[in-house]
């Protein structure tokens, strides 16, 4: 895949990227809410794959996820790694801390 990183790893924009440049044209054409339902549906393959999966059965179906967000994303014209860095780049977005020190029964 193309974009790497410096460290070896994907970001991803790269990841967007890529998934623009392989499936750009359908996803336009297919929408958000049919793709919002493909992504659904991986989902429940990844419940698949945790309960009674291999491990590598699991990774796949976890970049599968992962891939239909960043489709849904593209659709909607989010940058997911500007998102993810402004609401987690600084620490938690509950207590603003790394470790997170948030009480463990409330989602941060």
């Amino acid at each position: 895949m193309t974009g790497e990183s410096d460290r070896g790893g994907v970001t991803l924009r790269a990841l967007q990227r890529s998934i623009e440049a392989m499936y750009g044209a359908k996803d336009a054409a297919r929408g958000d809410a049919a793709t919002f339902l493909w992504l659904t549906e991986e989902f429940g393959e990844l419940a698949t794959a945790l309960r009674s999966g291999t491990q590598d059965e699991l990774a796949l179906e976890m970049a599968d996820v992962l891939a239909w967000l960043a489709t849904l994303a593209n659709i909607r014209g989010i940058d997911l790694e500007d998102a993810v860095n402004r609401k987690y780049g600084l620490g938690c977005p509950g207590c603003g801390k790394s470790p997170c020190t948030c009480d463990p029964a409330e989602k941060p």
